[in-house]
């Protein structure tokens, strides 16, 4: 479907990482297009990937997919601006956290298909994890669209739009949770008494290893981490100090908050 010309409207880093995604897998940069606010970003996207920059009412009359990546509390003033002149036989896919369909629905013409999609940030390395949810009046064709947009980027799963807000606490912020917890092992690796170089370097492979592994092997976590867990050895001992510190119930509430979090959003800008 690369017949279809792309308009990513608000080409910050989420609407970025798509316009590269999509170049990756050979997506004809004519059929591409993007639209800033700022004219330094604007020149920017033209130098790194040679697509037009253009206004936001001359990608809606030009793309047959408008992919709307702007800020939450953006949104609104962007759909004042181009919501009468979208037509129905256009495709809006939104990637505005927490932004329900339903919000889209009501500043656009009726008959608008919506798609919600949300990605996150390892799709620079196209390994990204992509839900999308088919919103009022999108078809399994639309959806099938959206796919093949997204799946240059890593791996999609299609979700009810219930579970969105699930998703974006779960893999949508996900990335944020892992570094933390990478920058976290480094500094014990340096109180530990590693160079900190190297502490790095053991950690990172760790963890690469460890999630292929989890992908790949198709085990329960539970026993890929009980094969590392010998009776009164090392590991045992530093998971009891982590269920002690309360680690588990900190994550649970931890995606509990962003997934409300999620749900403000979208209550602020309705």
């Amino acid at each position: 479907m690369t017949d279809k010309t792309v308009a990513v409207i608000g080409a910050g880093q989420i609407g970025e990482l798509m316009l590269s995604g999509l170049l990756r897998a050979g997506w004809p940069v004519g059929r591409l297009l993007a639209t800033s606010r700022r004219a330094e970003r604007a020149e920017e996207l033209r130098q790194r990937y040679g697509v037009r920059v253009v206004d936001n009412l001359t990608a809606v009359a030009e793309a047959d997919v408008l992919a709307i990546s702007v800020k939450p509390q953006d949104a609104a003033a962007l759909l004042a601006e181009i919501g009468s002149k979208v037509p129905g036989d256009k495709l809006v896919i939104s990637l505005c956290a927490g932004l329900p369909t339903s919000f889209f629905a009501k500043r656009l013409q009726d008959g608008v298909p919506i798609v919600r999609v949300m990605t996150n940030t390892p799709a620079l390395v196209d390994e990204a994890m992509t839900a999308i949810s088919a919103g009022p009046h999108a078809t399994a064709a639309h959806l099938s669209l959206a796919e093949e947009m997204f799946k240059p980027l890593g791996v999609t799963l299609r979700v009810p739009e219930s579970q969105q807000d699930a998703v974006t606490a779960l893999s949508g912020s996900g990335p944020a949770y892992f570094y933390l917890l990478v920058e976290a092992m480094v500094d014990a690796g340096i109180l530990l008494g590693l160079p900190r170089q190297v502490a790095h370097d053991l950690i990172v492979q760790t963890a690469i290893g460890s999630a292929v592994m989890l992908r790949d092997s198709g085990e329960h976590p539970v026993k890929l981490r009980e094969a590392v867990t010998s009776p009164a050895g090392t590991t045992i001992s530093a998971i009891r100090e982590l269920e002690n510190h309360g680690v588990r119930a900190a994550l649970l509430a931890a995606l509990e908050a962003a997934r409300d979090r999620a749900r403000e959003l979208a209550e602020q800008n309705a």
